[in-house]
């Protein structure tokens, strides 16, 4: 099992290098302010993950600079699962009014990302 989904997920990395979808382009002045709204984001997630590679694809065509954390070091699952609570992936971590707020499930990060940012 180990052994297919090892190539399952080369086969998706490839994939997702040969097309990798266009990236939205905003102005210099909007794309900044942009930026500076996503520093308090993270996307917790494996490489290989098709719900991680769904995100982050979403991310690239909206044009946004969100930080990849790989859920795969020690210190960043131990974090996931202490202050997230579970060690799932992809999850968005987001800071926000010095409250954080860590979201599971590619289907929502990728819908708070389009209201928020579209």
């Amino acid at each position: 099992m180990f052994v297919i989904r090892w190539i399952l997920g080369r086969i998706i990395l490839l994939a997702n290098f040969l097309f990798p979808g266009k990236k939205y382009q905003r102005p210099v002045t909007e794309q900044a302010k942009i930026d500076e709204q996503t520093k308090a984001l993270a996307l917790y997630q494996y490489a290989a993950c098709p719900f991680c590679v769904k995100v982050r694809r979403a991310i690239r065509s909206q044009g946004l600079n969100i930080v990849t954390v790989d859920a795969k070091q020690e210190n960043n699952k131990q974090e996931l699962v202490q202050q997230g609570g579970q060690l799932k992936v992809p999850c968005l971590k987001i800071e926000k009014d010095g409250q954080t707020q860590w979201m599971y499930e590619s289907s929502d990060i990728i819908a708070y990302l389009s209201k928020q940012y579209a």
